[in-house]
């Protein structure tokens, strides 16, 4: 039953383990300890594996675990190998989740020193590793991804501040006061802009027939995993150590996991394109991971997530107390949970890749006949966040600047890692100073000095990259791995501009304030300024190049909205603030339904019959699903309350 869920929660945006965790944890309070962590364990283990359905069918981040997995599965999907990524992507995290649950029960009595040797200033440097290589990711331009982390970074100071207390940013906005949630702001960034190119140029999410991909089998993917066997045990173990840093490993795992499949890789040209060992890599760490958390969590009493908080919960509601208590006491119930991760694992991965071939036939649909449905989800998913016009405002918001974004040339994904970084980079630092009274354990902290020499390695590896594709002389042999490959400098300096002027603003918002509150909003304001300084003067000759080509401002411009199709993309969004607005008038039980209905008719010229059965199909999951068990709390409209 555990597993079933997990699939389901982690399949469905917007869910997850945590909200399946909560919805769970209260039916495991009459339950002896082994069948309630074998429920628990067993929808929280397998989120991780069925959440890359999302992230390869449609571009979406199921969970925070899948982030890297969208670089390649996704433009996978978009050449018909769907499958052969899901192929790939089960076995290896099956592999994962297995080798991360063996490496617990080996690695749980002699961990503690390891565990203990990594203080707040190591957890700090971790972090800006973890944005570092997703930002030396970011195509051509290393500076705009390190620029676009800045940005999350930024983003992160909304809301209370930890140190003092004190609003900050919130514009006497109350949605603002406890930051924002980063549900919408994910489903946004990502979910919409390829929804915008299905709506506008109603292509299906594989761009080629289904009758030329005979060879991207599941099978095709399950022999990739064995032709890169030695990279699927090198990701699985690093998922299941970096896993074990309490807070941090989670987060930045698969990001690691991607990094190191491309810097260690002699050929880099296919990442971001496509490439199967981009989906092999963050798969195999991300459920490795999940074994890897709850090692300082028995151990120690150290949850290394949210999710293995909760679980810290379960165990002290049975009575029990991590520690050694765990390992000699209670060592049943501990190996219990290590079978319980590698059943669920392979039982799981054995299921989707059952489910999977069907699903993969999902990406030949016509683009109109996808659109309304995703859209619904990408929208209720949202509205888990809190329930509050703001979910939708900020997914929208945040939809059109991900679309300006990827079409500008822009790399999206730092921004989300950052946003999740943020508030723990900014706590650990303020920490590190008070504690280490000043900047001393930048130099005096072993480890430290070795996570900096890897930042360094980082980016020196990444630039001879951006200069080695820059030298070479053919095309197609020089785009480099990651978002943010493609250019469009009329659409790229607005938005440089626009985040120089975010960036300028900060520090005036500042004044006033207690020092620590102003210090990680001052230090990356002024950082990211300077680099924008830098992509403003490249962007400026490359505008200016542009402009000379097509032989006057006006005609660049036209062309550079004609690429970007601005015109029918504005109208889209259109629908999506019209569903806002009729949610606030009628409700959305009525609104979306109906987006649905009038999205097919205008937009896929569907008969009405197709048009109405598919809104009462929505009305009914939506009531069913999000009203009925998820007993979610709904806008009171003007007209129905």
């Amino acid at each position: 039953m555990g597993i079933l869920i997990g699939m389901w929660m982690g399949a469905v945006p917007g869910l997850g383990g945590i909200i399946g965790l909560v919805l769970l944890l209260p039916f495991t309070f009459e339950m002896e300890a082994v069948p309630a962590f074998a429920l628990l364990l067993g929808m929280y283990a397998v989120t991780s594996t069925s959440d890359t359905i999302a992230s390869v069918m449609l571009g979406i981040p199921g969970t925070s675990a899948s982030q890297a997995t969208v670089l390649d599965g996704y433009p996978l999907a978009k050449k018909g190998q769907a499958a052969r990524a899901f192929g790939a992507a089960f076995t290896v995290s099956a592999f994962g989740g297995v080798v991360g649950a063996l490496i617990m029960a080996a690695s749980l009595p002699i961990l503690l020193p390891m565990i203990l040797a990594f203080g707040v200033p190591e957890f700090f440097f971790l972090a800006v590793l973890g944005l570092t290589m997703v930002g030396a990711l970011a195509g051509g331009s290393i500076l705009k991804g390190l620029t676009v982390a800045a940005l999350g970074l930024l983003l992160t100071t909304i809301g209370y501040a930890a140190s003092t207390g004190i609003p900050r940013y919130t514009f006497e906005n109350d949605y603002l006061l406890e930051s924002l949630p980063i549900i919408p702001v994910v489903l946004g960034l990502f979910a919409l802009p390829e929804l915008l190119e299905m709506a506008v140029r109603n292509t299906s999410i594989a761009r080629i027939e289904a009758s030329d991909t005979k060879d991207a089998t599941l099978m095709a993917g399950v022999r990739d995993v064995m032709k890169h066997w030695w990279l699927t045990v090198r990701c699985a173990l690093l998922g299941t150590y970096v896993g074990m840093l309490p807070g941090l490993g989670v987060s930045i795992v698969d990001w690691i996991a991607y990094g190191h499949a491309v810097q260690s890789a002699k050929d880099k040209s296919l990442f971001g394109q496509g490439d199967i060992r981009g989906v092999i890599a963050p798969e195999a760490a991300n459920n490795a991971t999940k074994a890897g958390a709850l090692i300082p969590m028995i151990a120690f009493g150290i949850p290394g997530s949210l999710g293995t908080a909760i679980l810290l919960g379960a165990l002290v509601i049975k009575g029990l107390r991590p520690g050694p208590e765990m390992l000699i006491d209670h060592i049943e119930l501990t190996f219990s949970m290590v079978w319980d991760i590698v059943i669920a694992n392979l039982v799981a991965a054995g299921l989707l890749m059952i489910w999977s071939k069907q699903v993969a036939k999902v990406s030949f649909l016509p683009g109109h006949l996808l659109v309304p449905g995703v859209a619904v989800f990408v929208l209720m998913g949202a509205w888990l966040a809190s329930a509050a016009l703001g979910d939708w405002i900020s997914c929208i918001a945040f939809g059109f600047l991900g679309y300006w974004m990827k079409q500008g040339g822009w790399p999206r994904p730092p921004l989300i890692l950052a946003i999740v970084l943020g508030k723990l980079m900014e706590d650990n630092l303020q920490l590190s100073t008070q504690v280490y009274e000043g900047y001393t354990w930048i130099t005096g902290r072993p480890i430290v000095l070795v996570i900096i020499a890897l930042i360094v390695l980082t980016l020196i590896l990444a630039v001879k990259g951006v200069i080695k594709a820059n030298n070479t002389p053919k095309e197609e042999d020089a785009v480099i791995a990651g978002e943010g490959s493609g250019k469009n400098p009329i659409l790229s300096l607005p938005l440089a501009l626009l985040f120089f002027g975010i960036f300028a603003a900060a520090p005036i918002g500042a004044q006033g304030w207690e020092p620590e509150a102003q210090q990680f909003p001052l230090v990356v304001s002024y950082t990211a300024m300077a680099l924008l300084a830098l992509i403003i003067f490249v962007d400026f000759k490359e505008v200016l190049q542009s402009v000379r080509e097509a032989s006057g401002f006006g005609a660049a411009v036209a062309a550079s909205f004609e690429k970007a199709d601005f015109g029918r993309s504005t109208s889209f969004i259109a629908y999506l603030i019209g569903i806002l607005v009729a949610s606030m008038i009628v409700g959305q039980m009525i609104a979306l339904p109906a987006f649905v209905a009038i999205y097919l008719w205008r937009w896929g010229h569907y008969n009405w019959k197709i048009c109405l059965s598919y809104a009462a199909i929505s009305w009914a999951f939506i009531y069913g699903f999000y009203d009925q068990i998820m007993h979610l709390f709904f806008y009171p409209s003007l007209l129905f309350g």
